[in-house]
C-alpha cells in the first residue's frame, strides 16, 4: 500500500487549519515473533482554527476498526478511504480523535520494518518513517510542520527491549510504558523493538549527563567495537554544543544497528538507527572507518538540524540535509582528537563527485527545490540535497567568515527551538550577525541550478614571471529538459601556486584568496612573480565549481600527480580528471594511464579507493568498445601488481585485493582467485576473512567458475544475514540464461523478496562482463517499469527502476527505447525523474566513448 501522496498546498491549509497538541498511541506487538499484523491505537488531541471545517488525517492500515471523533463514533467505510480518514465538522478550539486500527508490519524498510535473523530465528523491529511512513504505524498528521507531543506504550514479546525517543522505561507485565517527547514532528518519532544487544555509556559537560547507549542484533555483538563508537559520539557532543552554543536537546542518545535499513542512518530523536553493515565483521580500511564516523556525526547534527529546529515544508529538506554534511565533516576536520582531519579531502574526492553528477542531469535542480508533493520529495534526497547544499555551506563559511557563521546558526537555534523555519529565517539570523546581504548570494546560489567552470587564463614574459592573471567563470547550458538559467555567481577561492621542491615533492609556495564574480576576474599578484609549475585554481576547495587547469599546469600535473606533498590538491587534480573524463574532455585510455602513473604515490586509502570505483565505471561505460577488453586488462595487471607490492597487512593491500577480485579476467587471474579462497595460495600479510571470501565467490559466479552448490556450500559457512545477501547476489550473477530468469523472475515478477534481498539479486544481476546476456532485458524492463512503481512501496520501486536500467547497454537504440516509453507510459514525476537519469548517463556514455575512439586516431 504506497498511500496517497500528499500535495505541499493540502498540507499548507492543513496547517492553516490546526494545532496539534499531543498524541498517545498504544500499538500491541506482542505478537511481532510470528508477523503479520498489530493492533494500532491512536488519539490524538488537537485544535482547529474554524467550527465544522473538515480535514484528514493520514494511515495506512490493512483494517481500520473505529474512528472517534469528539466522542462521536464515525462511519469507518464512509471515512476511510486510500490511505487518509476524512475528519468532518471538526469544533472551533480542542479537538480529540481515536482511531483504532490494524497495521502490517513490513519486509521494504518502511514504517515498522520486520526481520528474523538466521542466526538465533528471532525478530528485530525497528521503525523508519522519513518522508511520510509514520502513517504506516499510527494515524497521523504527517507533514513536518504539524509538531506535538508523542506518548508511546507498547507491548511486546516477554524478554524484548522497546527503545523509543524519550528514555526506555521498566516494563510491567511487559508493557513499556514511555514518557511524551518533547514538540517533534512526526517522522523522527521511533521505536526499535526486538531482543537487542545492548552497550551503555554516559556523556558528561557542565554539571549534566546525558545517557548513551548502542545497540545491534546478538549475532553481531562479537564485532560491535562500541568503545570507538562512544568515542566519536561523545567528540560530536563536545564540538557540536561548542559550535552551536545550545545543549544537546533530548534526554537520552541511542545509536541502534538496525537490519536491512534503506539509508545509511536515520535522525530519529534520541534514537538513531544506522544501517548494521557498520558494525564490520572483517577487515575494512580507514576509509570505512571514516565514513561510519560521518554517519555518526551527521545524525548527532540532525539532533538540532532537523529536529530540534524543522524545516516548514520538504523544499527546505535541504536545511537539514546540507547542514548536517557540512557540520558532520568539519567536526571531522577541525574537532580535537579527531583521527581523521583530511576529512575534507574525503570530501571533495568523493561527496563533491556525487554532486557534480547529479547536478548535469535533466532532473538538476536548486538547492531549495520546488517540491510540490511527497513524490518529489521521495527522490529528492541526492546529490544536491546533500553534497552540492553542503558544498555551498562550505562556500558561506569562507564568505562571511566561520565565527560569524557560527553565531549566526546559535541566534537561529535560540529563536526556533522546537519549531519551524524556512530559509529567510537562517539567512536573517547569518545577515545579522555577518552583516553581509545574503539575499543576493542565496538566489545565485541556493534558488538557481547548475554548475559552473572557472579556468586560468594566464600570460607570462620571456623570463617566465607572470604578466597578467584572470579567472574565467562560464556557465554551461543546462541539460535538456532541466528548468532554469545557466548562472554565473559569486565564488570566495583560494588559488595554489605549487613548485617542485628538491624531493621531487610538489608543494605550494603561494596562496591568494579572492573573490570571483562575473566572466572574468583578475588576479593580484607581486610585480616580478615567477609562474610556478603548477597554478590551481580553488585550491582547500573552498567552492563549488568545476575547475580545469592551464596547458603548462595540465603537463605537469599529468607527469608529477602523485607527488603532491598533500592530499587536498591531489584530490583535487583526480576529481577534475574525473570530471574531464565523464565529460569526454579526457579518453579513457588517458584517464587510465594518468591514474595508473600516479596512484602508487597516493596515500590517502579514500581517494585510492574513489580512484578504483571511478576507473572500473570509466573502462565499463566510457571506454570504446574494441579498446575496452585491452583496457580492462591493463587494469586488472595493474590491480593483481599493486596487490603484491603492497605493505602486507595494510589497507592498501586490502584495497588493491579487492579491485583485483572485482575484475580479475584471464584464466591465470581466475585461478589465483580461486586458489586464494581456496586457500592453496596465500599473499603475505591479506588475510581472506569472511568479507573478501563473499567477493571472491562473486567473481567466480559471474565467470562460471562455480555453481549454485558451491554457493550453496559458501552460504553453509556464513548463514548469517549478510552470507544469505552475498549469495543471494553470486546466483543472480552467474552467466547463464537460467540464472538472469530466475533472478529477473524473483524481482519483477513477483514481490516476496524484502528490500536487502532484492537488493542484493539486482546487484548480482547486473554484470559488466555480460552485456549480450542482459540485453534482451531492455525490452523486458520498460514492459514491466510502471507496473512495478504503480503497485510497490516507493524503496521498493525505485531499486527497480533504478538497479534494472539497461545502463550497461550503451546505444542509440537504448535511448531511443528510453524516448518511446517516456512518451507513451505516462509516468508520474517520481518514475519519469529516475529514468531520465538513468537514460542520461547512457547518452553521457555514448559522448565519452565517442573522445576516447577519438583518441585512439590522434
Amino acid at each position: 500500500m504506497p498511500g496517497t501522496n500528499l500535495t505541499r498546498e493540502e498540507a499548507q491549509e492543513r496547517a492553516r487549519l490546526l494545532t496539534v497538541d499531543a498524541y498517545e498511541i498504544d500499538l500491541d506487538l506482542s505478537g511481532a515473533q510470528e508477523g503479520g499484523t498489530y493492533r494500532s491505537v491512536t488519539v490524538v488531541r488537537f485544535d482547529s482554527a474554524e467550527a465544522g471545517a473538515e480535514t484528514f488525517i493520514d494511515l495506512v492500515a490493512p483494517a481500520v476498526h473505529e474512528v472517534e471523533l469528539n466522542g462521536r463514533a464515525l462511519d469507518v467505510a464512509a471515512v476511510f478511504r486510500d490511505s487518509r480518514i476524512a475528519l468532518p465538522h471538526l469544533q472551533a478550539g480542542a479537538n480529540e480523535l481515536k482511531v483504532v486500527a490494524d497495521c502490517a508490519y513490513t519486509n521494504t524498510g518502511e514504517g515498522l520494518h520486520r526481520f528474523v535473523d538466521p542466526v538465533d530465528e528471532q525478530a528485530y523491529l525497528y521503525t523508519q518513517f522519513e518522508v511520510p511512513d509514520g502513517r504506516r504505524v499510527f494515524a497521523s498528521f504527517e507533514q513536518p510542520d504539524l509538531k506535538a507531543t508523542f506518548r508511546f506504550t507498547v507491548k511486546a514479546p516477554s524478554g524484548w527491549t522497546v527503545i523509543s525517543n524519550s528514555p526506555t522505561p521498566e516494563p510491567k507485565d511487559d508493557v513499556w510504558s514511555f514518557e511524551p517527547t518533547p514538540r517533534i514532528s512526526s517522522y523522527i518519532t521511533a521505536l526499535i523493538v526486538g531482543p537487542y544487544h545492548s552497550v551503555h555509556s554516559s556523556y558528561e559537560k557542565d554539571g549534566r549527563t546525558v545517557p548513551l547507549g548502542i545497540y545491534c542484533r546478538p549475532s553481531l555483538a562479537e564485532y560491535l567495537d562500541a568503545d570507538a563508537i562512544f568515542d566519536v559520539t561523545r567528540m560530536g557532543f563536545d564540538w557540536f554544543q561548542e559550535k552551536f552554543d545550545y545543549d544537546y536537546p533530548f534526554a537520552k542518545y541511542d545509536q541502534l544497528f538496525v537490519p536491512e535499513f534503506n539509508a545509511g542512518a536515520m535522525e530519529n530523536a534520541g534514537a538513531v538507527t544506522i544501517r548494521d553493515q557498520y558494525v564490520f565483521r572483517s577487515k575494512v580500511t580507514d576509509a570505512a572507518y571514516e565514513t561510519r564516523a560521518e554517519t555518526i556525526l551527521h545524525e548527532l547534527a540532525h539532533m538540532w538540524f532537523g529536529d530540534l529546529v524543522t524545516m516548514e515544508w520538504w523544499n527546505d529538506l535541504w536545511l537539514n540535509e546540507s547542514f548536517a554534511t557540512y557540520t558532520s565533516i568539519a567536526c571531522l576536520a577541525y574537532a580535537e582528537g579527531s583521527g581523521w582531519p583530511h576529512s575534507w579531502t574525503t570530501f571533495a574526492n568523493s561527496m563533491k563527485t556525487w554532486a557534480y553528477r547529479q547536478d548535469q542531469l535533466p532532473s538538476t535542480h536548486p538547492i531549495m527545490a520546488d517540491i510540490r508533493d511527497l513524490d518529489d520529495v521521495l527522490v529528492n534526497f541526492d546529490g544536491i540535497t546533500y553534497a552540492k547544499g553542503a558544498s555551498v555551506l562550505k562556500q558561506l563559511v569562507a564568505y562571511v567568515g566561520m565565527d560569524e557563521f557560527f553565531k549566526g546558526v546559535q541566534a537561529y537555534f535560540k529563536a526556533h527551538a522546537f519549531g519551524n523555519t524556512r530559509l529567510s529565517d537562517l539567512l536573517g539570523a547569518l545577515e545579522e550577525t555577518s552583516g553581509r546581504d545574503l539575499k543576493t548570494w542565496s538566489k545565485a546560489w541556493l534558488e538557481t541550478a547548475g554548475i559552473n567552470i572557472l579556468r586560468p587564463e594566464i600570460e607570462t614574459d620571456e623570463n617566465g614571471h607572470l604578466t597578467s592573471f584572470t579567472v574565467l567563470q562560464e556557465a554551461p547550458a543546462l541539460p535538456a529538459g532541466a528548468k532554469g538559467e545557466p548562472t554565473l555567481r559569486p565564488h570566495r577561492i583560494a588559488i595554489g601556486f605549487y613548485d617542485l621542491d628538491e624531493a621531487g615533492k610538489l608543494v605550494r609556495t603561494d596562496r591568494i584568496e579572492l573573490d570571483v564574480d562575473g566572466e572574468r576576474s583578475t588576479v593580484p599578484f607581486p610585480a616580478g612573480t615567477a609562474r610556478p609549475a603548477v597554478i590551481l585554481l580553488n585550491d582547500d576547495d573552498l567552492s563549488y565549481a568545476k575547475v580545469r587547469l592551464d596547458e603548462e599546469s595540465l603537463r605537469v600535473v599529468t607527469e608529477h600527480l602523485g607527488d603532491f606533498a598533500e592530499s587536498m590538491p591531489r584530490a583535487l587534480c583526480w576529481a577534475s580528471a574525473w570530471d574531464m573524463t565523464r565529460d569526454g574532455e579526457l579518453a579513457t585510455r588517458d584517464y587510465l594511464a594518468l591514474v595508473l602513473s600516479g596512484i602508487g604515490k597516493e596515500s590517502d586509502i579514500g581517494v585510492v579507493q574513489s580512484l578504483h570505483r571511478q576507473v572500473k565505471t570509466a573502462l565499463d561505460l566510457y571506454a570504446a568498445p574494441e579498446w575496452r577488453e585491452a583496457g580492462l586488462t591493463q587494469w586488472t595487471e595493474a590491480t593483481l601488481a599493486h596487490l603484491r607490492a603492497a605493505e602486507p597487512g595494510s589497507d592498501h593491500q586490502l584495497a588493491w585485493a579487492r579491485a583485483f577480485a572485482a575484475t580479475a579476467r584471464t584464466p591465470q587471474q581466475l585461478d589465483l582467485v580461486r586458489s586464494l579462497l581456496d586457500g592453496t595460495e596465500a599473499i603475505e600479510g591479506l588475510t581472506v576473512d569472511t568479507e573478501l571470501r563473499w567477493a571472491l565467490v562473486q567473481r567466480l559466479a559471474a565467470t562460471g567458475l562455480i555453481d549454485e552448490d558451491e554457493i550453496d556450500a559458501e552460504y553453509a559457512r556464513d548463514r548469517t544475514a549478510a552470507g544469505e545477501r552475498h549469495a543471494a547476489s553470486a546466483r543472480a550473477a552467474r552467466p547463464t540464461e537460467e540464472a538472469k530468469a530466475e533472478a529477473w523472475a524473483s524481482v519483477v515478477e513477483s514481490d516476496k523478496l524484502p528490500n536487502s534481498l532484492q537488493e542484493a539479486v539486482i546487484a548480482g544481476f547486473v554484470q559488466t562482463d555480460q552485456r549480450e546476456l542482459l540485453a534482451p532485458y531492455t525490452e523486458k524492463f520498460f514492459a514491466s517499469v510502471k507496473g512495478v512503481w504503480d503497485s510497490r512501496s516507493h524503496e521498493m520501486a525505485q531499486q527497480v527502476a533504478i538497479g534494472l536500467y539497461p545502463v550497461l547497454q550503451v546505444s542509440q537504440e537504448t535511448l531511443d527505447a528510453t524516448d518511446a516509453w517516456l512518451a507513451s507510459a505516462e509516468p508520474g514525476a517520481g518514475l519519469r525523474r529516475l529514468i531520465s537519469e538513468s537514460r542520461s548517463g547512457v547518452e553521457r556514455a555514448l559522448r565519452a566513448r565517442t573522445a576516447d575512439a577519438a583518441a585512439a586516431t590522434a
